[in-house]
């Protein structure tokens, strides 16, 4: 059996996919070369490292996101080396969108996040899509707060408005059967999941879709828990790799390194042995200290990262509620998914 091969097989059999074996995994990047000796983390002989070349800002919303479990991940392993680029990690803090500029060209960010940004006039691509994160969390409220009506006239907390949690928060409000501009609800910019709840305990806001277990300890407290059931097949938005276009035109080699990267990235993570090291990244990139909130977060990784446009037309209609202006984007030209199909 060829070493790519081996690599293939090995990365399926930790994704828990070898029933895909016939379409293939990770291919051989033409940059890489196998090394003597030792391991690396599939218990596979490591390549040696391509000459380091460029060095590159690349956004992220900070403590947002399953698929930022990657970042870490690559960065612990040092696979952006590996592949010859040198990346400089910029977190946006707070209720702000993380923005691809000329000093900041590739980003690690919520597809609606490049939605908006291409309705804005940005020219970006979508080059990967990382994760898939279905509607989940609780609706969480002020203990005054007893049931999905009380909530008409009320505050609820976002990361964004328009954007990846908002998107989940509408979807929720929904199976309660509520509307915001109908019952006069106000999506708050608040800031990052951490924010949203000290913003809820502090009574900045009323009610927030928060995390499973931030929802335990509030329950305890007194909060309202109003949802904490979906059915598991209504996706609210991803987590996607996207770049400037005029950078990926410029050093598509570099854009293919960080995909490479990246794509190595979810085969470590999703490799069962791995699990030590992946919880230290979880502990690192999302503050997740607990084993089944980590594996929860696991099942949104995509093994296969292809952007997909119906996907995104979903997460653009609901988005289009707050913002009509990103129905102007053509969702088909900001894919470019060139690099997954090379390396798949």
């Amino acid at each position: 059996m060829t070493y790519s091969a081996i690599r293939r097989r090995a990365f399926l059999k930790g994704a828990g996919l070898m029933t895909l074996a016939a379409t293939g995994g990770i291919r051989e990047s033409h940059a890489q070369q196998q090394a003597p000796h030792s391991t690396d983390m599939t218990g596979h002989m490591p390549q040696q490292t391509a000459p380091m070349h460029n060095h590159l800002n690349l956004i992220f919303a900070e403590a947002t996101g399953s698929f930022l479990v990657l970042l870490a991940v690559a960065q612990q392993q040092q696979l952006f080396k590996k592949h010859g680029i040198a990346i400089q990690p910029v977190p946006a803090s707070g209720a702000t969108v993380p923005r691809l500029t000329s000093n900041t060209p590739i980003g690690m960010i919520g597809e609606p996040a490049a939605i908006i940004q291409a309705a804005e006039g940005v020219d970006l691509r979508i080059v990967a899509s990382l994760s898939s994160t279905p509607v989940s969390g609780h609706l969480v409220a002020r203990p005054e707060i007893r049931s999905p009506k009380d909530l008409r006239g009320k505050r609820i907390g976002v990361r964004v408005v328009g954007a990846g949690i908002w998107i989940s928060t509408i979807l929720a409000l929904e199976r309660l059967g509520l509307s915001p501009q109908r019952d006069g609800i106000d999506t708050v910019p608040t800031g990052s999941p951490v924010e949203i709840v000290r913003a809820l305990e502090d009574g900045a806001i009323d009610a927030a879709l928060v995390p499973a277990t931030h929802s335990r300890e509030l329950k305890a407290k007194g909060y309202s828990v109003l949802l904490d059931e979906y059915p598991n097949d209504i996706p609210a938005f991803g987590g996607c790799l996207a770049v400037v276009t005029s950078y990926l035109s410029a050093y598509p080699q570099d854009v293919e390194s960080v995909t490479t990267a990246l794509l190595e990235a979810i085969a470590l993570t999703l490799t069962e042995k791995n699990r030590e090291v992946v919880m230290e990244a979880f502990r690192t990139s999302l503050k997740i200290t607990d084993a089944d909130t980590a594996l929860s977060n696991l099942r949104e990784l995509k093994p296969k990262p292809y952007p997909s446009a119906a996907a995104l037309k979903k997460m653009q209609s609901v988005m289009a509620m707050h913002n009509p202006r990103v129905m102007e984007v053509e969702i088909e030209s900001l894919i470019d998914d060139r690099f997954v199909r090379k390396l798949l």
